[in-house]
């Protein structure tokens, strides 16, 4: 089932996530990440940070959720910004056993607000990233609507990436890497699927079923293998043989499909 598109009445989409929604059980890790973000970054490096992801949304379960969030930085990040975000990570994973492990991305603030991430980072902050301190970027940034520059600019180098993808699914001879790349490969492909018929649909959602279900009704010749990539990335272990299949024929034909109708997302000068 469907519940609404992710926009307001003028088509713009509406920010998923609120500090309001976050269960009770997980009020203590949001809180306790605060508490760590001041003690490992002092003001002179945090400009603001944000949640994202399922505990934002409401609809994270204890011991299966991770806990996402990102900070903006005064400047580029450093080697010791890197060190200090490990130390938050596996402080609140040794503290919290509600949550499947933490995960901090870090950026300048200036990349957040700069043209070239204007349809990608900077669409991700303002739609997808609850603010948790500091001010908030998204008052710096436009309104966004489902449109074709938007797909492309978020999920438009699928095809640049999947050889990459290929040579670590053959470098991955433990049962613990398999899962991990299956995890993040069928993410990556539910949400490219998604954002590949986003404009015709108009709207958003962060839900994997839904996502594969809005898909499906665009390309139903390729809604089952959909379907099973939404399944996997959230039990992935169940799913032992379907990494390899899912790169041998929805990504490609996806990677492609996405070039046809979108056009290829601009490389980063950080890519090239």
């Amino acid at each position: 089932m469907i519940h609404g598109t992710g926009t307001d009445e003028d088509g713009c989409f509406v920010r998923e996530g609120s500090l309001e929604r976050v269960p009770a059980r997980f009020a203590p890790v949001v809180a306790g990440l605060g508490d760590r973000l001041g003690a490992h970054f002092g003001p002179e490096r945090l400009h603001s940070s944000y949640l994202y992801g399922s505990i934002p949304r409401g609809t994270a379960v204890p011991g299966v959720s991770d806990l996402d969030a990102l900070l903006a930085l005064r400047t580029e990040p450093t080697e010791a910004d890197r060190a200090a975000a490990r130390a938050v990570e596996e402080s609140l994973d040794a503290a919290f056993p509600q949550i499947d492990g933490a995960g901090i991305l870090l950026f300048s603030a200036a990349r957040v607000l700069s043209e070239a991430e204007r349809h990608d980072l900077g669409w991700f902050v303002a739609c997808l990233c609850t603010p948790l301190g500091g001010p908030d970027l998204a008052a710096r940034l436009p309104r966004y609507r489902p449109t074709s520059l938007l797909a492309r600019e978020t999920n438009g180098d699928l095809f640049r990436d999947l050889p990459r993808l290929r040579e670590r699914a053959a470098a991955a001879t433990t049962e613990a890497e398999r899962t991990r790349l299956t995890r993040g490969v069928t993410r990556r492909l539910v949400r490219t699927g998604f954002t590949l018929v986003m404009p015709r649909w108009g709207g958003w959602t962060s839900d994997l079923a839904e996502s594969a279900e809005v898909f499906g009704r665009y390309y139903p010749m390729w809604a089952g293998p959909m379907r099973a990539a939404a399944d996997a990335a959230r039990r992935p272990a169940a799913h032992p043989e379907l990494l390899d299949e899912l790169l041998a024929g929805l990504a490609p034909w996806l990677a492609g499909e996405y070039l046809a109708v979108h056009g290829p997302k601009a490389p980063r000068p950080q890519d090239r």
